[in-house]
């Protein structure tokens, strides 16, 4: 006996809005498949007014008006029986978040609510991950964001600790993230990672998921430290013209993935990490299943 349900994640971030939507497969006495049906992401950069001007502008809220009026007609399409929109560090800090949040529900009939980083870093970490984490190793998982990373420590398949920090792409590039951001993300890894041996890095964002599609590298196998170094290196050797241009990246990929480089060296150099594994897992995806689980 086979039940198919039809589940939707939104997930309102920094950088970009992402629609995701999810057949979840039920068997008995099998475990419940998470597939993937379809995933559209629209670029709209509330970071960029959220962190330097402090409130979401009218053009902007347009724009997501529009991008969830789509949203809504993409699930009536696809027949979604349930759904989840989150909204990230972009919206936390605009002064007009919530006013938006109305504005959208208004005219588009889709609620939103405003987590904050303790949340996004509890459901991020909820995401289908049991399939990458030996019970026997422990992993450091780095989700890279615009506004915010979080940070998930798991060790013997469960758990330690996470920390959400401001610390993301959209503000890096706007130079408001200081010394002491980056002190206390040090001093949090390696306080939380000084008693376990052998760490792995488990990554997620688009960032990340873009430097390992330009790898060429199988999905099971993980990126090392002197690969992303390397490219590193190599895409600030670029002009944000030629990323583009010799590497197919979008333009609003073409900037940010620097940066998001830059944080997931740090996180690997600091844990003692030497390779890096890449699930195409994040928020959308914890959404679903703490939609499913009942846990949001």
């Amino acid at each position: 006996m086979i039940s198919i349900k039809k589940y939707a994640a939104i997930d309102i971030g920094s950088n970009a809005m992402r629609l995701l939507i999810t057949n979840v497969v039920e068997q008995d006495n099998k475990e419940t498949q998470f597939n993937k049906s379809a995933l559209i992401r629209v670029p709209i950069r509330l970071g960029q007014d959220a962190f330097t001007v402090g409130e979401i502008t009218p053009e902007n809220i347009d724009r997501m008006v529009d991008a969830m009026e789509a949203f809504r007609l993409l699930m009536k399409v696809y027949k979604v029986e349930k759904y989840k929109a989150c909204a990230t560090s972009a919206m936390r800090e605009a002064y007009n978040g919530k006013e938006v949040v109305e504005i959208i529900k208004q005219k588009s009939q889709i609620d939103i609510d405003i987590i904050d980083g303790k949340v996004e870093a509890s459901i991020i970490a909820s995401s289908d991950l049991h399939g990458f984490l030996s019970t026997d190793k422990t992993y450091l998982y780095v989700d890279v964001g615009g506004g915010s990373t979080e940070f998930s420590l798991f060790s013997n398949g469960k758990m330690v600790t996470s920390k959400s920090f401001k610390n993301g792409t959209v503000r890096l590039l706007n130079d408001m993230v200081n010394e002491v951001v980056w002190n206390e993300i040090e001093k949090w890894i390696k306080t939380n990672t000084c008693e376990y041996e052998n760490i792995t890095l488990i990554g997620s964002g688009g960032n990340i998921n873009k430097l390992f599609k330009l790898s060429g590298k199988q999905q099971d196998k993980p990126l090392s430290y002197l690969y992303l170094n390397s490219q590193y290196q190599y895409l600030n050797s670029l002009t944000y013209e030629q990323r583009i241009a010799e590497l197919a990246l979008n333009t609003d990929r073409a900037d940010v993935i620097i940066p998001a480089t830059r944080i997931y060296l740090n996180a690997m150099k600091w844990s003692g990490a030497r390779h890096i594994y890449v699930p195409k897992i994040g928020l959308a995806d914890g959404i679903v299943k703490a939609m499913y689980n009942g846990t949001i």
